[in-house]
């Protein structure tokens, strides 16, 4: 019987030390991905949330170094170099460290990535960037603190920084124009339909030169001219319209639309009879 109750405490003390009660964390830990013009970025944090309590100015003191957000470092990840406020910025990992104030922040991007919290010792050297930027007003409040990708575009992104009422974006640039150039250049010693088009379509989009983006365009189109396509064709009125020849891209947008109508693709349809009508055709 002793035996049988010492086995049965046993178990039970094994039971006890290995049993665990999981329950959610105050600060649950958000990882968001973007890709921004060619350049992958990502960033890891904690989210704390306002449980009643006033942040900016109280909770997180004005004027004194911030963690920018909870637990370990708050990281962000770039698989290029890319500039903020005119300071290169190498590709790699960052902890972003804030300085808030009622009307702006300091933002600093510190090469260090491996603090829980704030630095013990802080180390100039380590300030790969540094910049300060405006506070916006919230018209409601946010609950969970919030980081986000905004404003993208082909060659930058807005980090934005949101709690409580305050919003705040700090602009990053992306090496995108240099890298499509070269890339267009590239391909230009042997290029393909594809290469041409996608070259135009770029210069287009980013107003370079016009002419340029009319010559790869039409080589794009003439190359593929026994068996037309329908968005090339598109693409080449859009780019004669800006390049003032009005006769050129009615009749682009004219065999484009034709193409579209027989394939059944509506989008194409309605976008080319918009600018058919625009251009006075229809």
């Amino acid at each position: 019987m002793k035996k049988l109750l010492l086995i049965l405490m046993t178990f039970t003390m094994a039971y006890s030390v290995n049993a665990q009660i999981e329950t959610p964390q105050p600060s649950p830990t958000g990882k968001i991905e973007q890709v921004v013009g060619l350049t992958d970025v990502s960033l890891e944090y904690s989210r704390p949330a306002m449980r009643g309590r006033t942040i900016f100015g109280n909770l997180v003191p004005y004027g004194k170094l911030w963690r920018t957000g909870a637990n370990k470092n708050t990281t962000i990840t770039f698989s290029n170099d890319v500039t903020v406020d005119g300071q290169t910025l190498k590709a790699g990992s960052y902890a972003i460290f804030t300085t808030p104030n009622a009307e702006s922040w300091d933002v600093v991007f510190y090469s260090d990535t491996n603090n829980w919290g704030t630095p013990q010792k802080w180390d100039d050297t380590k300030v790969a960037a540094k910049t300060t930027v405006k506070t916006y007003p919230i018209p409601m409040n946010i609950e969970s603190f919030t980081i986000s990708f905004d404003d993208l575009t082909n060659s930058s992104a807005v980090l934005g920084i949101m709690w409580e009422k305050v919003y705040v974006g700090v602009k990053f640039e992306v090496p995108t124009d240099n890298a499509v150039v070269a890339s267009i250049k590239k391909a230009m010693n042997g290029p393909g339909a594809n290469d041409y088009y996608s070259a135009a379509v770029y210069y287009l989009q980013e107003g370079k030169d016009i002419k340029e983006a009319q010559k790869w365009i039409d080589k794009a189109v003439d190359m593929t001219k026994e068996q037309p396509r329908f968005w090339f064709l598109r693409q080449q009125s859009l780019i004669h319209a800006k390049a003032g020849d009005k006769a050129g891209a009615i009749k682009a947008a004219k065999a484009s639309l034709a193409g579209a109508e027989a394939r059944g693709n509506a989008d194409y349809v309605k976008m080319n009879k918009d600018s058919l009508k625009e251009w006075g055709a229809m």
